[in-house]
């Protein structure tokens, strides 16, 4: 008897490979649904090295892998994140290696505006957080920029609008950096072409902007969604050019709002924020120099009556010469006679200085010195005979020294040096006198300053009373005498005296 039995049910089944299955599988699911749309709640979000974007969608009772490959993921419009709730589209495939099913997702969109609300709100969290939204990170923007560069789609009513503006106000140089202001490729444009102005250097060919305006019209919250993109915040926040973002109108807000150096209702507006208007900057300047002019003649004017009235203060200039003319007359009155006196003094001296120069007296004189040299001579002789030769010729200059002529001559040379001596000694007297006579004057003019009879000529008086400086009230009426000080010359007033009693008018009685 055979083991197997051979008409065991299901032994006509055909036999399945692993990878049989697997492609039958594949091609029943993808064959089934096709293209579908799946909405749910985005649980756990992996981003491989290799570019592809997996993450899951769940309900309350079941879980569909998704996957995203790295070329959908640059073209999703929406980066599902953790929590928030979207509707995908994609198709149903599976992945044989690990026997599941998932969806290759190939568009996002969030469930709901309220949804990317709070979507919006995370974010504003996040970046507040790190300090992007601080007002002290905010720029001021130039008074007149040069250069305005504006990054906006090229078509449109915006950018016309914007250069209109400014053509009005006060033209300037712009420069257009195109990009898209919606859709999947809005936001890295936008933060490419700011970091693009950032990036310009300073005086080459393309002049770098001093302003930059991100302008879009109005839209749905979908429409303005790449401008709430952490990428174009971050450039925003990075870029060391002033930005004002004009991105919808009035009512909109974006998260470039928060970052910008400041935000315009409209695109019109931030062109109004940019240039001021040239007229009125015209007339303003007008204006000023009226102004000046007016101040300037007002004041020369007040400096001419000034001048005025302290010529009127100062003495006329003939006065000022009479004294000076007078003094001149009289010394010109003493002048003979002290050239008289003078002439007399210096003959009596030539006299007395010629008495001493008589030719008899200068001939005893002549005749002693001779006699009293001939007497050394006498002495000198016989040493120089009994001398030894170095004895001689020590005497010799011994004598040499005492030569007239070389008396003379060192006799001119003192002479001179105290002639020097005497003249430095007198310059230097004179010096000093006239330094101590400067500190001495600039001391007294300090002391006139701080004294008080400066303070009596600008209107202030002293009051004394029995000899003693008055300082109150009490003091000056219990003083006997009072005497005032005024700047040119004390008055004195005598006590006051009492009032005469005066009789009471008589009663005259009442009329009622």
């Amino acid at each position: 008897m055979s083991l197997i039995d051979d008409d065991a049910p299901g032994r006509n089944t055909p036999e399945y490979t692993v990878s049989e299955i697997s492609g039958a599988v594949k091609r029943t699911i993808e064959g089934t649904f096709g293209r579908v749309r799946v909405r749910g709640e985005v649980g756990r979000v992996m981003l491989a090295r290799s570019g592809h974007l997996y993450f899951d969608l769940k309900d309350q009772r079941a879980v569909l892998a998704a996957v995203s490959w790295k070329g959908q993921v640059a073209r999703l419009s929406i980066r599902p994140e953790e929590g928030m709730e979207v509707i995908v589209t994609g198709r149903m495939t599976t992945f044989g290696a690990q026997s599941k099913y998932q969806l290759n997702v190939d568009d996002v969109q969030v469930a709901g505006e309220g949804a990317l609300m709070a979507m919006l709100e995370k974010r504003k969290k996040k970046l507040a957080a790190e300090g992007l939204f601080a007002p002290e990170r905010k720029r001021p923007l130039p008074f007149l920029p040069d250069v305005i560069g504006v990054i906006t789609s090229p078509q449109g009513a915006v950018i016309r609008d914007i250069l209109h503006r400014l053509r009005e106000r006060f033209p300037r140089h712009v420069l257009i950096w195109p990009v898209a202001v919606q859709g999947e490729a809005c936001a890295p444009q936008v933060a490419a072409a700011i970091r693009g102005f950032n990036a310009l250097p300073e005086g080459g060919k393309v002049p770098r902007p001093d302003l930059l305006i991100v302008a879009r019209g109005g839209g749905s919250v979908e429409d303005l969604w790449g401008f709430n993109e952490e990428i174009v915040a971050r450039a925003a926040a990075d870029s060391q050019i002033p930005l004002i973002s004009a991105v919808g109108h009035e009512t909109d807000t974006t998260l470039i709002d928060y970052v910008s150096d400041k935000r315009a209702p409209t695109p019109t507006a931030a062109a109004e924020i940019a240039v001021p208007v040239r007229l009125e900057l015209l007339a303003w300047t007008a204006e000023q120099g009226t102004r000046l002019s007016r101040a300037a003649t007002d004041a020369i004017a007040r400096r001419a009556q000034r001048l005025a009235d302290l010529s009127r203060a100062l003495p006329r200039a003939q006065s000022l010469l009479d004294n000076p003319r007078q003094r001149l007359d009289r010394a010109g009155e003493r002048l003979p006679a002290a050239l008289g006196q003078r002439t007399a003094i210096a003959r009596v001296q030539l006299a007395r200085a010629g008495a001493g120069l008589r030719p008899q007296a200068l001939t005893a004189r002549l005749q002693e010195a001779g006699r009293t040299l001939a007497r050394q001579s006498a002495r000198l002789a016989p040493a120089l005979t009994r001398g030894t030769g170095e004895k001689r010729r020590a005497l010799a200059q011994l004598l040499s020294r005492y030569d007239p002529a070389r008396l003379t001559a060192r006799i001119a040379r003192d002479r001179q040096s105290l002639a020097a001596l005497a003249t430095r000694l007198t310059r230097a007297f004179a010096q000093g006198t006239a330094t101590h006579r400067a500190r001495l004057e600039a001391l007294e003019r300090m002391r006139q300053s701080l004294g008080y009879t400066e303070t009596l000529k600008r209107g202030y008086a002293v009051v004394r009373g029995d000899g003693k400086v008055i300082t109150s009230k009490a003091s000056a009426a219990q003083a006997r005498a009072l005497e005032i000080e005024f700047s040119d010359g004390r008055l004195k007033i005598g006590p006051a005296k009492p009032a005469r009693n005066k009789p009471a008018p008589p009663d005259q009685g009442s009329l009622f």
